[in-house]
């Protein structure tokens, strides 16, 4: 099956979008499933960083580890799961419109199944992320735009 893809505009640079999407502490605020994120490294996310995400799929919460393959700001970033039944690979682009003043965002999102997830991924998690992948990038257009105090 074909990667899951979505694009959204966001009235925000893509500096600033590249910042909080790859900040580990933002996931829960704009991805529905999220229920939780704990870097597994010291610093700043990097090639090789790991992320324990918790996830609700189905009714169950589902506790995976994510690793960063590639980061290039403020353009692109990829990571994939390195456990638990249902492993993401994602990746995600950045493109500057309006001379830098705004950004599209472009997520894909494909998944592995590994014991149980063999049957979660076409039975439960791709139904479930085709519905919310549309949702995250809405709330994740909605926290970039928001005016600060």
């Amino acid at each position: 099956m074909p990667a899951i893809r979505e694009v959204i505009d966001v009235d925000r640079s893509p500096e600033d979008v590249y910042a909080y999407i790859t900040d580990p502490s933002h996931l829960p605020e704009w991805q529905l499933s999220a229920v939780k994120a704990e870097p597994l490294d010291e610093g700043p996310v990097h090639a090789g960083s790991r992320v324990r995400v918790t996830r609700r799929i189905g009714n169950r919460e589902i506790p995976m580890t994510v690793e960063f393959d590639e980061l290039v700001p403020p353009r692109s970033w990829d990571l994939h799961g390195i456990s638990g039944p249902v492993r993401p690979r994602t990746h995600g682009e950045i493109e500057p419109l309006d001379d830098g003043r705004r950004s599209r965002v472009t997520i894909e999102i494909d998944f592995e199944g590994h014991g149980l997830g063999r049957a979660l991924v076409p039975l439960v998690v791709r139904p479930q992320i085709r519905k919310e992948l549309p949702r995250d990038e809405q709330l994740l257009k909605e926290r970039l735009e928001r005016p600060t105090s």
